[in-house]
């Protein structure tokens, strides 16, 4: 068990009670957080680029063609993640959070990077199409382990009651890594022009991942391992004290034994991805071929928001630790629910500051979901099962409703010609978002289910130790 020291003082007797060390936790934060910063980066660059490369890879399609073919490419990365969430997840609960989240973060960087070296339709035709989607695949299966992987690992090392605050850190890197993305391919469309970036300026942002993933790779290489899972490989140990490489791991049982709170995650997942998506990846298209604004113009109304959000999370977090996860969800959903009509009539008007209003409407509800959801989802699970349970709960809701929600929309949209399909959709999802939170067990504050506690000082382990030792004196 790792303690943490305070000056000459002789360690408290806080018996199972974990300290977490401050240098740890900032490393563990610093480490979880890059990964999400380059998976979003990724997201950010190619939803931002959707109607430049369409002529790219699809010269000889109509430009609606070329939207839809965009979008159903970034939509099949998606499809992939419940395969990676699956054997990722598995293989963290088998062999440790650390190693796993190594390898999510490396494939991803380097399928980011090899997009920015693929050669277009004029130099190899229809193979490049084909190579696009199948990097795509790559990221995606990645991306299945990386962020439910990130999420496990950080949860288990923050102290359980600023566990809200900590963990919102990963989902405000992933907004802060897509206004990266996208404000890079905007300063690119402002100095140079669309054209130019057709010609082959479209390139640079996904080779820019490269020396981005080394850094976040650095990063990643200094945490340690969780400090529950680290638990879990004492309590294995046999009788001389040696510890298991790895642990058993039986999916089937683990779905049979979780499948409850998986189904809630699943719910959860597509209330709040589904506003999420809509939000970051599909506005911009919504914007330029919809409402027939500037592409220029619709990235710079919501850049500036989401960059609010990202920074705003930890708050939200924050939030969820004093008042509760539940509270801070139910506000989401019903803000969803009463102003997404509003936000869009905002939206589709004709005026600038109307349009930013709509679009915050839209964006501060997700900023609730996100900056609460990252320490929601772990508690509902056990260490033993943790990564797998949540690696395929939230990756089949990722890709039923999180990453198709652009290209749903989309379709919602051309198939009525309402422009407020969009609104009823998301006000759909979060009606299913309210009913499953209802089921949500509260836990902020509390340990995770089957770990023992994670405090700051021993002081409050001591505290913890000694309360426990007299109610079993007075039992």
């Amino acid at each position: 068990m790792t303690q943490q020291h305070t000056g000459d003082r002789p360690p408290l007797d806080t018996g199972t009670v974990h300290v977490v060390r401050r240098r740890e936790l900032g490393r563990a934060v610093r480490g979880t957080f890059v990964g999400n910063v380059m998976e979003w980066y990724d997201v950010g660059v190619f939803g931002y680029l959707v109607v430049t490369l369409g002529p790219v890879f699809l010269p000889d399609a109509a430009a609606a063609t070329q939207v839809i073919f965009m979008l159903g490419t970034f939509a099949s990365t998606y499809l992939f993640r419940p395969l990676g969430g699956l054997f990722f997840g598995w293989l963290g609960d088998k062999i440790g959070r650390k190693r796993v989240l190594f390898i999510t973060l490396t494939t991803v960087a380097v399928a980011t990077f090899l997009i920015g070296l693929l050669p277009g339709h004029a130099a190899i035709g229809a193979t490049a199409a084909v190579l696009l989607v199948l990097l795509k695949i790559v990221q995606g299966f990645s991306a299945g382990g990386e962020f439910t992987g990130a999420v496990t690992y950080i949860n288990e090392a923050a102290p359980d009651r600023k566990r809200g605050f900590y963990a919102a850190f990963l989902d405000a890197g992933s907004y802060l890594g897509f206004v990266l993305g996208a404000a890079i391919v905007t300063a690119l469309q402002i100095a140079f022009g669309q054209q130019a970036m057709v010609d082959g300026l479209w390139r640079v942002p996904f080779l820019i991942a490269g020396p981005l993933g080394c850094v976040a790779v650095y990063l990643r290489m200094r945490v340690e391992e969780s400090p529950q899972f680290d638990a879990l490989l004492a309590e294995r140990a046999d009788a001389d004290g040696v510890r298991p490489a790895s642990l058993r791991v039986n999916p089937l049982r683990v779905f049979a034994e979780n499948w409850r709170p998986m189904l809630i995650v699943i719910l959860l997942v597509a209330a709040a991805n589904s506003a999420g998506y809509a939000f970051t990846s599909y506005m911009p298209t919504y914007l330029s071929t919809v409402l027939a604004h500037d592409a220029v113009q619709g990235n710079l109304f919501s850049l500036p928001l989401m960059l609010l959000m990202a920074c705003a999370m930890p708050f939200v977090g924050m939030l969820s630790d004093r008042v509760g996860r539940k509270p801070v969800l139910f506000a989401a959903a019903i803000w969803v629910i009463l102003l997404s009509i509003p936000a869009f009539h905002l939206i589709g008007g004709a005026e600038p500051a109307g349009i930013v209003i709509g679009l915050a409407l839209v964006g501060l509800p997700v900023a609730l979901y996100m900056g609460t959801l990252a320490s929601t989802y772990p508690a509902m699970f056990t260490t033993r099962s943790r990564n797998t349970s949540l690696g395929v709960s939230y990756n089949v809701s990722i890709a039923l409703f999180g990453g198709t929600a652009p290209l749903v929309i989309d379709a919602l949209i051309r198939a009525t010609g309402d422009q407020l399909a969009a609104a009823y959709y998301l006000m759909g999802m979060s009606v299913i978002g309210v009913i499953a939170v209802c089921f949500v067990r509260e836990s902020a504050g509390r340990p995770l289910i089957g770990s023992e506690p994670n405090v700051e000082t021993e002081e409050e382990a001591h505290r913890i130790t000694t309360e426990r030792l007299r109610a079993v004196a007075e039992d």
